[in-house]
């Protein structure tokens, strides 16, 4: 009889735990519809978010010396964009310059495969090249309508890429101008318990991804300088838009190397051949060790806290699920969730403090200290767009 109860109470818990963990996959699968959804408003305020965590030192600078917010904000933007604007003038000059340069390498490349497949062992014959050639074109011809269907597929893409842009750079002006004023206002919106846990998390996510992108920025520049002057010395061509894809591509740890690696090895092999190429491949490979054991551990000083392995894993997931998208913003998500997941393990395991209704604290919990907003007659020390303290909700007077 003792047994049969026990074995009752066993199917009980083991049917609540089960029911829970379906519940838990329902709303994680409802909340990722949700996402679905206002991706068009997540994505613009997400890449908004990123470049605020690069611009927001230079804004936080001039603020300290006295900048009104709106000016120090306006000029960071206006740098910002001339900026951006200044390094795609320099990547589109000398792709145009070599672009003729870069064809004739790859017909050259183009005809020596085709006598190396000529040759033992393919032996494939010229009239078998043409006949798929025709056979290529054909297909080509039939597919005109798909083609003509996907180059206005991809324009309206391009506008909507337009407007995103445009929409995520006055939302970084708005960050970098009200950015402090954020988390004391939420703070007041909040009841109870929130009050001190929504902001705690906030300056910890805050923290963990400005750390990310900024320590990846400086990563990525000297990956770019180290493989740009390497390919210069050798004398590939596209130096320049082959270092600001290794730029760009840091942010995708581990598959964006290769990525870039590929591309500069391929140009490498179509306009110098296969000498230089394996010279540029060695080195990429010495630059990207140089960067996992010697750039990462000196400029990541408190790291992500996550395994290689989970990043390579989230990278994956994010390229099925998004694309380039989501292979670009896995890691931070990844990082942002092991955040919300041990502020939440800290208080389960430890007992809750009493808020302190003395008055607000100076620092946020385990962050080191980002200060609240003060009133306009004093000058915070340290401010972080959408930080503050992490202090319970004052009842208003």
């Amino acid at each position: 009889m003792l047994n049969a109860t026990k074995t009752r109470t066993a199917l009980r818990t083991s049917a609540r735990i089960s029911l829970e963990m379906l519940l838990v996959v329902l709303m994680t699968a409802v909340s990722l519809w949700i996402l679905g959804q206002m991706w068009s408003i997540l994505w613009p305020l997400v890449i908004a978010l990123l470049l605020t965590t690069l611009t927001w030192p230079v804004t936080r600078l001039l603020r300290r010396h006295g900048w009104h917010p709106t000016l120090a904000a306006t000029t960071v933007t206006v740098l910002f964009l001339l900026l951006a604007a200044g390094t795609a003038v320099l990547i589109a000059v000398p792709v145009a310059s070599q672009s003729g340069e870069l064809a004739t390498g790859v017909s050259n490349g183009i005809q020596q495969l085709r006598r190396w497949a000529a040759g033992p062992p393919l032996n494939i014959g010229a009239d078998q090249v043409s006949t798929a050639l025709d056979t290529a074109a054909s297909r080509i011809q039939d597919s005109v309508g798909s083609i003509v269907t996907a180059t206005l597929s991809g324009v309206g893409t391009v506008v909507n890429g337009l407007v995103n842009t445009v929409l995520a750079l006055f939302l970084m002006f708005f960050f970098l101008k009200d950015g402090p004023r954020f988390l004391p206002w939420l703070i007041r919106q909040l009841p109870g318990r929130l009050a001190t846990d929504v902001p705690a998390v906030a300056t910890r996510s805050w923290d963990t991804l400005g750390s990310f992108v900024r320590s990846q920025a400086f990563v990525g520049l000297l990956d770019a300088v180290f493989i740009g002057l390497g390919l210069w010395i050798v004398g590939v061509p596209l130096v320049l838009p082959l270092a600001v894809l290794t730029f760009v591509s840091a942010f995708i740890p581990i598959v964006g190397a290769l990525f870039a690696g590929f591309v500069a090895v391929l140009i490498a092999l179509v306009s110098n051949g296969l000498t230089d190429a394996l010279i540029v491949l060695a080195i990429i490979v010495a630059v990207q060790q140089l960067e996992g054991n010697v750039f990462q551990p000196m400029v990541q000083s408190r790291g992500l806290g996550l395994h290689a392995a989970v990043i390579l894993l989230a990278v994956t997931l994010g390229g099925n699920l998004a694309g380039i998208v989501g292979s670009l913003l896995a890691v931070p998500v990844a990082a942002l969730i092991a955040v919300v997941w041990n502020y939440i393990r800290e208080q389960l395991s430890d007992p809750p403090r009493e808020p302190d209704t003395g008055g607000p604290d100076t620092g946020g919990p385990g962050t080191g200290g980002p200060e609240t907003e003060k009133p306009e007659t004093e000058k915070p020390d340290t401010e972080k767009p959408g930080t503050g303290a992490a202090v319970p909700a004052q009842s208003p007077s």
